[in-house]
């Protein structure tokens, strides 16, 4: 298939992570020549979401111990005056994987449900734009509805809100409805197993072990990243005005929630929230009211953190009075900061967090259905992604996943790491009147110099993990060597992990959600690595990141900005495409050309004498009357 590849191209892109995939649909929609290639066989990179299976696979793939690579031979495709730049073959930024099983004996044979049995597979390739997906007709308010609240702060006191608990905010689904793991992988023999009867379908539900979670694989949509999106966020926006969001669907995040003085509690964030809350007194209640209406307007009040500029946000709040309870669920959970976090960056954390409640439900984040893993892919569908090699091509620009540097073009870059725990539960941490909750849990820091532990837990509703089991992911940035040490302390302190879960003797309820399995792995954060560090890169040769440690998605957005604007300074950047009513084929188009080049004329009717004598008759009867 390489052979029937065109030789030139304006730009080539190595990698389908998320700025990778933004780049080559902005590059496309402006009419550029675009070649987009993975050498793996699913989408993402290191944004990818897997099945419980395909995340077994690549654990295995990232356990092996570093072989030596292979550099094909390519001195017949280079000439004279150019010189070869080695790209590794092996992905080297995952490290310290360690899994863990707490459900009891593992079946090494037990198979996944629904499972297809490839006898054989091939590699297939396509360069041809697939075909637009429709946009599904949906009852739900979507991304680009209008009606919402201005500002969550000027809700009547004591209004509660109308609850979008289990609500679903989609933006438009796909035909299918599920995601696709294995990028160009296509087998040419398969078979699937039989569905199991309706009645045991039907019986109570069989108590969750690891053959049951390998049986029912197909229901996770494990990602490698943990990550919310900011409701009025660059993504989002994004998403909105390229017409990439018909693609995907979302849905609200229902709680906010911290670890304060050994207890996890919701924060309140809407006016209606705090005047509800049961955790405040009345004068917290107004204090903090005042407060959050300060930041949503900031700009306007500088007198009163003129002498706070170069001070920390902490110290600020200190400097307004707030109580521990308040700088906490500030500082944490509104703003997500610090210690060290300056008092601008904490003032407009907090702005744009209150500007982004009230946007699409009473919670400033959303979720994607099926995993973040669908960003990248929302964003290739806007063009063809092939996996080809054998041939040369030329072109402009090169883009490149920095996954793909060799050991040599990274000599003199540091990399940071961020640790990461992927945890499969039976409950939710905070017991409430609805088991699909989506929550997000801020654990502060122990000691000076460390960073908060930013916990996300999600239900099966947001269709990545089976019904009566939660999947919660644990982020912050490395510290220690290993991702377990940075975050087993929190496990310990969050869930139990034993085979068989503790009660409460008074209440005969379990103390602690139980964990039935447990990955931990080190990522490597390159976000910050400036592009003239890499040793060699020729001026036309742009490097992306891997995903950052922050909790939004901005660094992404604004990294595909900034090189999409070096490249083409004169282009808008991601158009929006062309509603699949509004394109014109071309058998339209030879249509209307024949229309324009020659008239058409209807036939004449011939008309018989009995009709002529007929009409004659008729007009005679008329000009009687």
């Amino acid at each position: 298939m390489a052979d029937d590849l065109p030789s030139e191209f304006d730009v080539v892109i190595l990698g389908t992570g998320l700025p990778e995939s933004i780049i080559a649909s902005a590059c496309s929609r402006v009419g550029q020549r675009v070649l987009h290639v993975d050498q793996r066989n699913y989408y993402g990179g290191n944004w990818a979401s897997f099945t419980f299976s395909g995340l077994q696979t690549w654990i295995e793939d990232n356990k092996r111990e570093d072989v030596t690579e292979e550099v094909a031979a390519c001195t017949e495709h280079i000439g004279d005056n150019e010189k070869c730049i080695v790209l590794t073959n092996r992905n080297k930024t995952i490290q310290n994987v360690e899994v863990f099983s707490y459900s009891g004996s593992e079946d090494a044979d037990v198979e996944e449900s629904g499972s297809l049995h490839m006898a054989t597979a091939t590699v297939t390739t396509d360069p041809a734009t697939p075909d637009p997906v429709p946009e599904a007709p949906s009852q739900e308010p979507s991304l680009t509805d209008g009606s919402k609240a201005d500002s969550p702060l000027e809700q009547e006191e004591g209004n509660e809100p109308e609850s979008n608990e289990g609500d679903e905010h989609d933006v438009a689904t796909e035909d299918d409805g599920a995601p696709s793991d294995t990028g160009c992988t296509v087998s040419t023999e398969m078979t699937t197993e039989p569905s199991p009867p309706l009645s045991a379908q039907q019986d109570s539900p069989q108590p969750v072990t690891y053959s049951l979670i390998v049986k029912e694989g197909r229901r996770f949509n494990i990602d490698l990243v943990s990550k919310f999106l900011y409701s009025r966020g660059m993504l989002i926006g994004l998403l909105i005005k390229s017409n990439v969001s018909r693609y995907t669907e979302f849905k609200n995040i229902t709680r906010i929630l911290t670890h304060h003085d050994g207890n996890i509690e919701q924060v309140p964030c809407s006016r209606a929230d705090v005047f509800a809350s049961k955790q405040l007194s009345m004068v917290e209640k107004r204090m903090l009211m005042k407060f959050l209406t300060f930041c949503a307007e900031y700009e306007q009040h500088s007198e009163e953190y003129q002498d706070y500029k170069e001070s920390t946000f902490s110290e600020f709040l200190n400097f307004k009075k707030l109580t521990p309870s308040l700088h906490h669920f500030v500082l944490y959970s509104i703003a997500m900061a610090s210690t060290t976090t300056n008092t601008m960056d904490g003032l407009k954390a907090t702005q744009h967090f209150l500007r982004c409640l009230g946007c699409y439900g009473n919670s400033p984040f959303l979720f994607p259905l099926y995993g973040l893993g669908e960003l990248p892919q929302c964003f290739c569908r806007c063009k063809a992604v092939i996996d080809s090699k054998g041939k040369r091509i030329s072109c402009s620009s090169v883009i490149v996943e920095d996954s793909y540097l060799s050991a040599d073009v990274a000599a003199n870059v540091c990399y940071k790491q961020i640790s990461r725990a992927i945890l499969i539960t039976d409950r939710s941490v905070l017991k409430s009147e609805s088991d699909q909750q989506i929550s997000v849990l801020t654990v502060p820091p122990e000691t000076e110099g460390q960073n908060a532990i930013f916990v996300t837990e999600l239900c099966s509703s947001t269709m990545t993990c089976m019904k009566n089991t939660y999947l919660v992911h644990l982020t912050c940035p490395s510290i220690k060597t290993t991702a377990k040490e940075d975050l087993e302390s929190v496990v310990q302190e969050l869930f139990t992990l034993s085979t068989e879960s503790t009660t409460d003797p008074d209440t005969e309820v379990p103390e602690k959600p139980r964990v039935f399995w447990a990955l931990y792995f080190n990522m490597r954060d390159s976000s910050g690595v400036e592009r003239e560090s890499y040793v060699g890169l020729p001026d036309n040769m742009h490097v992306c990141s891997g995903p950052d440690p922050n909790f939004g998605n901005d660094h992404a957005v604004r990294q595909a900005e900034n090189i999409f604007s070096k490249l083409f300074p004169t282009e808008e950047f991601c158009p929006p495409a062309p509603n699949p009513e509004d394109i014109i084929y071309d058998t339209e188009c030879a249509t209307q050309d024949a229309g324009e080049s020659g008239t058409a004329t209807e036939p004449k009717e011939e008309t018989s004498p009995e009709s002529e004598e007929v009409s004659e008759a008729s007009a005679e009867e008329q000009e009687a009357k």
